[in-house]
């Protein structure tokens, strides 16, 4: 039975046989018994994306403890609103740290619960959904993620990559895309933390995108 804890660029979890490449979760537990979900979506504010494996360790998805969610990568998790994990991927949280400080003018890297109260408030509206804002696409640096129509898309090396929950589909140049603004996914604080340099890790079929 496929587990409803596939997270979409809009920070949606579906179900589906899919798998990915990066886990993570919301804070705590958001699943019952029967592994199915309640009505929360979020634990706690602390978002992170983990890697698959660590240390060894086994876990029972959906078992007795928080919720493992997966990615098909870090730039979707990162649209989603979700940052590095400070234990299993320590290089890439300081490194998102030390960006997320220099953006926000700190002068020091940002601990985790300082980013997760910006992040969380740049995620989530008041009434729980995706909070998003808007720009134009060549406002954005590489690893950001926008809608164009109804499609998620990540923009990658001048090029914008159609999402989809098995990889990156069909892509275009961003010049070919109208100047009009798109409705970003990706936080506002995580696309300065982009553009300042932090490069996440992307999924394999975007490489392979014409």
């Amino acid at each position: 039975m496929a587990l409803q804890n596939r997270v979409t660029p809009e920070g949606v979890l579906v179900a589906t046989t899919e798998r990915g490449t990066l886990m993570g979760n919301r804070g705590g537990r958001l699943h019952g018994d029967d592994r199915t979900l309640g009505h929360r979506r979020w634990s706690s504010r602390r978002w992170i994306c983990c890697l698959l494996a660590f240390k060894g360790r086994r876990r029972t998805v959906m078992g007795t403890g928080y919720t493992e969610l997966f990615f098909l990568d870090e730039a979707t998790a990162l649209a989603a609103g979700h940052r590095p994990c400070f234990e299993c991927r320590r290089d890439e949280a300081l490194a998102f740290a030390a960006r997320f400080g220099s953006v926000r003018g700190l002068g020091r890297n940002a601990t985790a619960d300082e980013m997760d109260a910006v992040l969380h408030a740049e995620r989530v509206t008041a009434d729980g959904g995706k909070r998003t804002f808007a720009a134009r696409p060549c406002e954005l640096p590489d690893g950001a993620m926008f809608r164009l129509g109804n499609i998620p898309v990540l923009k990658r090396h001048g090029r914008l990559a159609a999402w989809s929950l098995n990889g990156y589909k069909d892509s275009l140049a961003v010049a070919g895309v109208d100047d009009t603004p798109v409705v970003v996914l990706t936080p506002g604080t995580i696309v300065r933390v982009l553009a300042a340099g932090y490069v996440p890790r992307v999924h394999a079929s975007a490489e392979r995108c014409p």
